[in-house]
């Protein structure tokens, strides 16, 4: 049912590389690329534009993305990294949160939770991503702030601030040049 509708992406896989560039994806950087992508699809075909399965009603989107959802999720767990399961929980959860409450900047903010999901995946969060993601939870204004932070600190301690500005470009954000005001 779903093939007549799968196509080619045209975008690079930002996010994807960015979860293969860390330390917890050494020994299995394309299966990271991949099923962070198939979650990011899956995200898309709830709440945004797919880039991959084009042109399905919307039930056979919405079983689509759950799919990607589960098999991303599914994935991940055999590779026995709960704690990138359980951030990437966080980010399916907090996303629905976030398109729930329908706030004026919840584009930006599902965007930002994306990057600093993504970049904690690739290299663990820690009390700051916790604290972004609480901010997001509370309906916090500087929550988009705080996990644009948290990415940014994730991604230098893996050394992949380059891979950081190329996965925000593909969820259209910018990452300041100046990080000191942020969260």
């Amino acid at each position: 049912m779903i093939s007549p509708h799968v196509r080619d992406a045209d975008d690079a896989p930002g996010l994807g590389l960015l979860a293969a560039a860390g330390p917890r994806a050494a020994d299995a950087r394309g299966e990271y690329a991949l099923l962070t992508e198939s979650i990011r699809e899956g995200y898309l075909l709830h709440y945004g534009e797919p880039r991959v399965i084009v042109g399905a009603d919307d039930d056979l989107a919405l079983l689509a993305g759950d799919y990607l959802y589960a098999r991303g999720l599914e994935r991940l767990a055999g590779l026995g990294d709960l704690d990138a399961v359980r951030e990437l929980s966080d980010l399916i959860s907090l996303s629905a949160q976030v398109h729930a409450d329908g706030a004026s900047n919840g584009e930006a903010a599902a965007a930002a939770l994306w990057l600093a999901s993504t970049a904690a995946v690739a290299a663990g969060g820690g009390e700051q991503q916790e604290g972004a993601k609480a901010a997001l939870r509370e309906q916090r204004p500087d929550a988009s702030d705080a996990l644009i932070a948290a990415a940014h600190t994730s991604a230098a301690r893996a050394d992949a601030t380059v891979a950081l500005e190329q996965a925000a470009d593909s969820v259209g954000l910018a990452i300041p040049e100046d990080l000191s005001d942020l969260g």
